[in-house]
């Protein structure tokens, strides 16, 4: 399961498939940030585990232009 916060808006519903690269919610500053970010988390069987391993290698450069 993923979780996702801080966003401003989502793309899709839960529970849709999505694929790799594919944009899923636009970063926003809730949750009384001062600045625009992401939370995530990652569980398995319903426990948090690091998610270092599943990003490992070189960043994305996508951006979203509006």
């Amino acid at each position: 399961m993923s979780l996702y916060g801080h966003n401003r808006g989502l793309i899709g519903q839960p529970g849709d498939w999505v694929e790799t690269g594919e944009t899923i919610a636009i970063v926003g500053n809730s949750g009384g940030e001062q600045h625009a970010g992401l939370y995530l988390e990652l569980r398995k069987d319903g426990r948090p585990f690091n998610p270092a391993p599943w990003f490992a290698g070189k960043p994305s450069t996508r951006q979203v232009v509006r």
